[in-house]
């Protein structure tokens, strides 16, 4: 019984060993494909994510984060604060026609914080961390019609508006290590962010989901 007991004990042993992540990079970049949603809104944006950070021991980072995103939707009064909903009541508008008016969005956001590093399997970090930031979008107006013309004059002259604001949220992600220098990370970041307020009727949840290769160089953190 001992036996055994001795032998399962160092089969343990052999595969926790096996488990562990012998290099920890002092540094990590990130860059890759990158998409955000907002439901609320029906808008989808496709671009760009990079990450840089510094892992001050096994565990924790500390690094930042930037992103930018175009995309195009299209904004109904009911999406609007509820007193411009009221402005746009009394429009005399032919019958059956269905106001909306199409717009291309340009998004950016900036970030830095901590992350927390689960490394108790060698070929996949995990990975969850803070998401709080600064969040820009620059909207363009493209009507279509006399009508959506009209509207966009009086509420939107020029037919841009731009917004800088905070987001918060939480993140999480794995790395999957193909060697102890290159990895390809998947991440998921929950952003609630409240843009253009007055203009929208309420704020908005995102969701950022990246993939892309993974740089790591440096001493290896003991």
């Amino acid at each position: 019984m001992k036996r055994w007991l001795l032998c399962l004990l160092t089969l343990f042993l052999s595969a926790s060993a096996l488990a562990q992540q012998d290099y920890v990079p002092r540094f990590d970049a990130f860059t890759g494909f990158s998409y955000l949603a907002s439901p609320k809104l029906n808008l989808a944006q496709r671009g760009f994510n990079g990450e840089f950070g510094v892992n001050v021991n096994r565990w924790l980072a500390l690094g930042g984060d930037y992103s930018v995103f175009t995309g195009h939707s299209s904004l109904s009064p009911s999406e609007l604060a509820p007193s411009i909903q009221s402005q746009l009541s009394g429009l005399p508008l032919p019958p059956g026609y269905i106001l909306s008016v199409p717009f291309n969005a340009t998004t950016s956001t900036y970030s830095a914080g901590p992350q927390i590093n689960i490394r108790k399997f060698k070929p996949v970090t995990w990975f969850i961390r803070p998401a709080f930031g600064i969040l820009h979008e620059h909207v363009l107006a493209k009507p279509s019609d006399p009508i959506q013309t009209a509207v966009v004059a009086a509420l939107v002259p020029g037919s841009t508006k731009s917004d800088t604001t905070i987001f918060y949220g939480a993140g999480t992600g794995f790395d999957w290590n193909a060697t102890h220098y290159v990895g390809i990370r998947v991440a998921a970041d929950f952003v609630h962010v409240n843009l253009f307020d007055g203009f929208l009727k309420e704020p908005r949840n995102s969701v950022r989901v990246s993939i892309g290769p993974t740089w790591r160089w440096g001493k290896n953190v003991q």
